[in-house]
């Protein structure tokens, strides 16, 4: 049975930090890039950050770039993302999934085969 479960999302102050990890079972997880996106209300899904499969390569939003890390351990089938100086408009729901390619799009969800069920991250005073 496939399944990506996120966890580390919670509430925090802005500046403030946050790790979040996505754990896989199910599928051959080396060879699949693991991706992150967003969700806020009312707003698209976006990506926020990709890590790659075969080559891996990292890839971000601009909205984040040089705030978010993302770091894969495939000994533990995890991926996590690091999140930095957080601000208020990082407020969504985080999502983690898995591409077994990419078709040279990462953040377009279409790509992805397999999703978790998300956690929230909130950033407010």
């Amino acid at each position: 049975q496939v399944q990506l479960v996120e966890s580390g999302g919670d509430l925090v102050q802005p500046g403030g930090s946050l790790r979040l990890s996505c754990t896989a079972s199910g599928f051959p997880f080396d060879f699949y890039a693991i991706g992150w996106f967003r969700q806020a209300p009312g707003k698209e899904r976006e990506g926020v950050s990709c890590a790659g499969n075969v080559n891996a390569n990292t890839y971000y939003a601009d909205s984040v770039k040089g705030r978010f890390t993302i770091t894969r351990d495939n000994a533990k089938s995890t991926v996590y993302l690091q999140m930095d100086s957080l601000k208020p408009e990082d407020t969504a729901v985080y999502y983690c999934a898995a591409a077994v390619f990419l078709h040279g799009q990462w953040n377009d969800p279409q790509w992805y085969n397999y999703w978790g069920q998300g956690t929230q991250v909130t950033v407010s005073s």
